[in-house]
């Protein structure tokens, strides 16, 4: 049974607050509704970020409004006018709660059993949750380390609906985070050669489709449209395969295994051109197009292996791929997406990971590091243009920016930054 508490008197305090901090900032709550987060990889789960306000002129610091311990996870806060909601581990509990987005305190926390016996291999990685959790229609919906899929009321923090883990689990544990699509949400469950791409029916858990059969990878679906056909586009533990919306049907696939059986990588798409990448993969455009004798295929395009993702995910900017190749200890790239092309590449050991996000012509990207790293468009080269130390221990969990605020979240706290 999940335990659920109320914090009756957070609200009153939370607006008292805010106001306050409104008068010593200038608008830092004012702005809240700047730009909702409601999922993995910000508003159009492509690193795309159009509601911060990024300054001409990048101060020499920024303004730390408030930080607090929220618990052990990697999931991105989610923003929704003047909430964050955070996916967390205390202990053997997994945590959904919502704050007040101005001060930091808890509106309602929601808490469920959620022990389970972490692979030597993950240790480095903690025990917290690393997918990010979706909301959509008052709904929040969460995919715990073990495998547990829940779903939750956003106003109360009550628990709708739970389905618990598999037998078997993701060799590294969970990591994928859910799709909303209409009233789907699709996650894929299970562990390694037994896992299934599948579509619940977010108001009740009950499953509407499954394609079974593979384990799944560690990055993120997507949902794109190719000729009027609506396809689910993911990579799995051996595919990168293309799913139909309504039936769960498999329209495509092409083999695709890194080392160690495993992806980070969520999709990206130019134009018609979707991005593939994995560790020591280089990178591969290709096309999805109807086959000849019905139904669908793909083509390559392009494909360079001078740099490749593995665990970073990277961002489209005026046709151009930025991110972090895993080759010489962390090195920035820009690819041309037209031509395959590497246009430049940064000097090397720049970190080990980084969460790369887009504002306009800036690009803003959070290494592993606790520094978070300013550049300029990235067409023609590696433009560092600030740089400012932003937590205390690692930071592996992307940032959420919105207004002139950045909501960083570290191992264990999240702190709220403002760009004056």
């Amino acid at each position: 049974m999940a335990e659920r508490t109320h914090v009756r008197t957070a609200r009153l305090r939370g607006l008292l607050a805010a106001a306050a901090i409104v008068a010593l900032t200038g608008g830092v709550a004012g702005d809240a509704a700047a730009q909702d987060w409601t999922q993995w990889r910000g508003p159009m789960r492509d690193g795309t970020v159009t509601g911060f306000n990024a300054p001409a002129t990048w101060p020499e610091g920024l303004t730390r409004q408030w930080s607090r311990e929220i618990g052990l996870g990697y999931a991105t806060p989610l923003l929704l006018g003047d909430r964050l909601y955070l996916f967390t581990r205390e202990g053997d509990d997994e945590v959904m709660q919502a704050l007040d987005a101005a001060t930091g305190e808890t509106l309602w926390r929601t808490a469920y059993s959620a022990a389970f016996a972490m692979s030597p291999a993950t240790n480095p990685h903690g025990e917290g949750p690393k997918s990010t959790p979706a909301y959509a229609d008052g709904r929040l919906f969460t995919l715990g380390i073990s495998g547990i899929v829940s779903a939750f009321d956003a106003e109360t923090g009550e628990r709708l609906w739970h389905k618990p883990a598999g037998p078997v689990e993701p060799l590294y544990h969970t990591a994928m985070s859910p799709l909303v699509v209409g009233d789907l949400v699709i996650f894929h469950v299970g562990g390694h050669d037994a896992g299934a791409l599948t579509a619940f029916d977010a108001a009740t858990g009950a499953v509407r489709w499954a394609l079974e059969g593979d384990g799944p990878a560690y990055g993120s679906p997507q949902l794109y449209e190719f000729d009027g056909a609506r396809q689910v586009v993911t990579l799995t533990q051996t595919r990168h395969v293309g799913v139909s919306v309504e039936t769960g049907a498999l329209l495509w696939e092409r083999p695709f295994v890194t080392p160690y059986d495993t992806t980070s990588q969520t999709p990206l798409r130019h134009g018609d051109i979707v991005i593939e990448t994995g560790m020591e993969m280089g990178i591969t455009g290709f096309r999805v197009v109807p086959a000849s004798g019905g139904g669908w295929t793909t083509e390559d395009v392009w494909h360079t292996d001078e740099v490749t993702l593995h665990m970073t995910n990277g961002v489209i900017a005026d046709g151009v791929l930025v991110g972090l190749s895993q080759r010489n200890s962390g090195q920035y790239f820009g690819l041309d997406l037209d031509t395959g092309e590497v246009l430049w590449t940064s000097p090397p050991r720049q970190a080990e990971n980084a969460a790369i996000l887009r504002s306009g012509e800036t690009i803003v990207s959070l290494q592993d590091d606790a520094q978070l790293l300013v550049l300029g468009n990235g067409r023609t080269t590696f433009d560092p243009v600030a740089r400012y130390d932003v937590a205390d221990s690692p930071t592996w969990t992307q940032p959420t920016l919105a207004g002139n605020r950045l909501y960083v979240k570290d191992v264990d706290t999240l702190t709220l930054w403002t760009v004056e």
